[in-house]
């Protein structure tokens, strides 16, 4: 009996010794559960990247419209008949060359009775300029004419030499008037658009002329436009150089110059209005192709650009982790453009801070990690 219980009593010890060793090996050390003991194997070994500055450059494509650097619709501004037209659609004119003529009797007639009147007060002047002029010799002689009757001869070459300068006001009316009838192109460019033909009634616009009799554009210097959404416009400046393509020749690039800006946004459309001087001397570009405008994003000011694998976009915050003296601190950011696979940031760094190159959440703040 005594036997039995001395080996129960080895058992139980043995027992006892097993479970102490197993408990001991299961403990590890972690700062969340103090007591236990972690490993080095427990420890996750983490790669580093440096945060360094620099500029990330891209680009962005945007719609954009050529447009004449110059146009211009042209109307009657008499109303008349049409006599001859010497352009048709297409055709390349000079500044001040006659593109059209037009006829309008009563515009004569009106130009011949002005003329009549300015002659008659031309005579009308003459006389009484010479008797004037006359009545001043013999007022020489004492007692001869009466300072009355000269200041009234005075008077009235005066008055007649006011009317002469009406007339002659009158005259030259009518006749710009008849000048008006010859049309003449305002710059060089080419004629788009001809809505009229010889012996067609003519007017001002909206009487006699629902359209313009002719358009005429400036076709070997164009404007592109571009609309430049408001995120976009510090990217843009005075003078840049960008290039663009049309969909007619996707696979050649034109050059462009930025040469206007609006200076302010389209409360519309929250963009600003950029204008570009395109030179158009072939002529393979047309006024309202639709182009693909390249424009470069070149970062004025260098900033931390670093992995994408390095920021956690978690629910609550955005941030990197950093590793200082062998444990992890997570640093708040806010990101930037992202360009093959490198993203701006921009938060409390300094250039050389040691950075995870794979971070994850998992990698808690204040973690041990080796590197």
């Amino acid at each position: 009996m005594n036997t039995i219980r001395k080996n129960i009593r080895h058992l139980v010890s043995v027992a006892l010794i097993f479970l102490t060793m197993a408990e001991f090996s299961g403990c590890t050390t972690s700062e969340g559960n103090p007591g236990e003991i972690k490993t080095e194997v427990d420890i996750p070994a983490v790669e580093l990247v440096s945060a360094e500055k620099g500029i990330l450059t891209s680009s962005l494509t945007m719609p954009g419209e050529l447009i004449s650097f110059q146009q211009v619709d042209l109307y009657a501004r008499e109303t008349s008949f049409v006599e001859n037209v010497f352009v048709d659609v297409g055709s390349q004119v000079k500044k001040g060359e006659i593109l059209a003529t037009l006829e309008a009797p009563e515009i004569a007639s009106r130009l011949a009775g002005a003329e009549s009147r300015r002659k008659s007060s031309e005579a009308i002047y003459i006389a009484s300029k010479a008797g004037y002029e006359r009545l001043k010799e013999t007022s020489k002689t004492p007692g001869t004419i009466s300072s009355n009757d000269l200041d009234q001869a005075l008077s009235k070459m005066n008055s007649d030499s006011s009317q002469l300068e009406a007339a002659k006001s009158s005259y030259r009316e009518v006749q710009n008037t008849l000048d008006y009838l010859t049309i003449r192109a305002p710059f060089s460019g080419v004629i788009s658009a001809r809505n009229i033909s010889p012996g067609a009634y003519v007017g001002p616009s909206g009487r006699g002329s629902e359209q313009p009799l002719l358009t005429l554009q400036e076709q070997k210097h164009l404007r592109l436009v571009v609309s430049v959404p408001e995120a976009y416009t510090p990217y843009i400046k005075k003078d840049d150089e960008v290039n663009f393509n049309i969909q007619a020749m996707r696979n050649k690039l034109f050059p462009a110059k930025v040469v206007r800006m609006a200076g302010a946004l389209d409360v519309k459309l929250r963009s600003q209005r950029v204008e570009m001087d395109v030179i158009n001397e072939d002529g393979k570009l047309l006024p309202g192709m639709v182009a693909g405008v390249i424009i470069p994003l070149v970062s004025g000011d260098s900033t931390f650009v670093i992995p994408n694998t390095s920021i956690v976009n978690s629910q609550e915050r955005v941030f990197v982790i950093k590793v200082e003296h062998g444990k992890a601190k997570w640093v708040d950011v806010q990101a930037g453009r992202s360009i093959d696979g490198k993203t701006e940031v921009y938060g409390t760094l300094q250039s050389g801070d040691r950075l995870v190159k794979k971070a994850t959440e998992e990698i808690r703040d204040g973690a041990l990690l080796k590197i």
